[in-house]
């Protein structure tokens, strides 16, 4: 089974897409969100409890097992493994070294779909890996944005931007390389006229076709 990596603007449905890729061939999904969810309770004293709620075998216990071999590097690139990329200062090369270890572990133990975090250039090399870039037109994206948020359509168009112009600069400075360059991607996927499952299938669908 392959490794999937997924990227997407602003409000393009790229998480969604990327979790139903992953229903769809029985494998797990990640992003920033499921990555703090384990930081925060690794920050919790460590209980039984805790370690029922994130074991070894699961997804939560390999992110987990990932992020406390980071742990030693401090805690500026602990945190840069799961901060929003646009919170991540960019003249600190060393947050990239949290990144790639956990991605990479989490890469090398299991079949798996990961949103962001820098995956497809991380990731470039890797057997087998298939990269996803997901796109749609502004104004589509800004409606998305205003519907999923409620906010009006200066929020909307501010937050898009934010999110957009923050991922862009990280992969410029990190790996030299345009985030939007379709170079960079094995599939790029416009969901201007294309739902979430249609877009989805055609990624599911090419999953056969990979060589390594």
């Amino acid at each position: 089974m392959p490794v999937i990596t997924i990227r997407g603007q602003h409000g393009s449905w790229s998480a969604e897409i990327g979790e139903l890729v992953a229903q769809k061939l029985n494998i797990d999904y990640v992003d920033r969100e499921i990555i703090a969810g384990v930081a925060e309770r690794l920050r919790r004293p460590r209980t039984s409890i805790a370690e029922k709620e994130m074991p070894p075998s699961t997804l939560l216990g390999r992110i987990s097992e990932a992020m406390a071999q980071t742990a030693y590097l401090g805690d500026n690139i602990y945190a840069g493994v799961y901060s929003p990329l646009y919170e991540i200062p960019l003249n600190d090369s060393h947050y990239l070294t949290g990144l790639e270890y956990v991605i990479k572990e989490l890469a090398g133990s299991n079949s798996i779909v990961i949103r962001g975090r820098g995956s497809q250039f991380i990731l470039k090399d890797f057997p087998g890996a298939m990269h996803v870039l997901i796109v749609a037109p502004i104004e589509v994206r800004v409606k998305r944005v205003m519907e999923g948020m409620k906010v009006n359509e200066d929020v909307a168009r501010n937050e898009i931007a934010r999110f957009d112009g923050g991922s862009g600069e990280f992969v410029k400075r990190y790996f030299r390389a345009s985030i939007s360059d379709p170079i960079n991607y094995d599939i790029v996927i416009n969901t201007n006229h294309l739902a979430i499952e249609g877009a989805a299938s055609i990624i599911v669908d090419a999953v056969p076709r990979l060589s390594d």
